[in-house]
């Protein structure tokens, strides 16, 4: 019995499909695994941590400015950086908040 040409190309035709999405899937789930994710899990702790900023907290300011919160606003806070200095900054733009004991 002899296998036509069409036959047998019919037959591998579902694997290459495969073949050829597979790679592909399996691309996308290590990027994101590894990039999409973590950067999604950091972002989170980020709000979390910029929602619970409160008045007296010390706050670090992602230009390295070290200060106690004066007033807590919805996008902004009022910071004292140090004697007769006080400054508006945008909650985002907080990188760390050390605490209400912490100077």
């Amino acid at each position: 019995m002899l296998i036509t040409p069409a036959y047998a190309q019919s037959a591998s035709g579902g694997n290459a499909l495969f073949e050829l999405l597979f790679p592909l899937v399996m691309v996308f789930a290590i990027i994101y695994f590894l990039i999409i994710r973590p950067q999604q899990k950091r972002q989170r702790e980020h709000q979390s941590m910029v929602d619970g900023v409160s008045r007296g907290d010390t706050i670090i300011t992602q230009g390295g400015l070290v200060g106690k919160v004066a007033k807590v606003g919805d996008d902004e806070l009022d910071v004292d950086f140090g004697e007769n200095a006080r400054m508006k900054v945008v909650k985002s733009m907080i990188i760390s908040v050390r605490g209400k004991n912490n100077d």
